[in-house]
């Protein structure tokens, strides 16, 4: 049995670290029951871990950098989230079209955040233009392959994979059930070639999930939770999310 997990990740919101703390108290007032994560923006990372200290709510960081310390203007360093956040998303779609994160890049962020002993959501996915040329399954397989080469993992590692296809993200164009699990069998695939056990690994789904659109990911086979955007602000919708994967 892999235990669901629901991740919301708040990206730049809320507006104010004031906000970011108003929010974390309000997911945890909301009692849910299954393991859920936030990601804050990394200005209010301590400010909400202080305000979920206690609750089985986890701290997740945005993204971290490649390398330990060193003269990188604006970068997070994984030692640096030590005792604040319990792992960190990387590769996320935005965070390589803004920042220019290739596969390489990735991995080596993956590598350096697993040796800090976070846990890591690891996103891959396919943009439009892929996905309307049917090579779905060969870019995340190229991905993982790429990130899990630089990273080499142990069998064990603490490694959740998110399937976030771009052309659905914050456009309120989820994937289908189907297109998402089917996804999943590749990721799991990927996994095992790279000598990881795939099967025991969580898969989350991520790309416009909401309060409507989730019950057709919390029953798709293969898929273990969501990486949760703009729904995981709304308090409301961001639980009835985390209940539809309490089976």
């Amino acid at each position: 049995m892999r235990p669901p997990l629901v991740v919301g990740n708040w990206k730049m919101n809320p507006a104010s670290i004031a906000g970011a703390v108003s929010l974390a108290r309000a997911v945890r007032g909301l009692g849910l029951p299954i393991e859920v994560g936030v990601a804050p923006p990394s200005i209010a990372l301590a400010a909400v871990a202080e305000q979920l200290r206690g609750s089985p709510i986890t701290v997740y960081a945005q993204d971290v950098h490649w390398e330990e310390a060193g003269a990188y203007t604006g970068g997070l360093a994984a030692p640096m989230l030590a005792g604040i956040a319990a792992g960190s998303i990387v590769g996320h779609s935005e965070v390589r079209r803004d920042q220019g994160d290739d596969d390489e890049r990735v991995g080596r962020k993956l590598a350096r955040a697993l040796a800090a002993g976070l846990r890591v959501v690891l996103c891959v996915g396919e943009s439009e233009a892929e996905h309307v040329a049917g090579e779905t399954h060969a870019v995340v397989e190229r991905q993982l392959r790429a990130a899990l080469g630089v990273a080499r993992p142990p069998r064990g590692a603490g490694i959740v994979v998110a399937y976030e296809p771009v052309w659905a993200i914050g456009t309120g164009r989820p994937a289908s059930g189907g297109h998402a699990s089917a996804a999943a069998a590749t990721v799991r695939r990927a996994l095992a070639a790279a000598g990881l056990d795939g099967e025991a690994t969580r898969v989350l789904y991520g790309g416009s999930v909401s309060a409507g659109s989730v019950a057709e990911f919390a029953a798709a086979e293969g898929i273990d939770g969501a990486l949760v955007g703009g729904a995981s602000l709304k308090p409301e919708e961001f639980g009835a999310i985390v209940r539809a994967f309490a089976r």
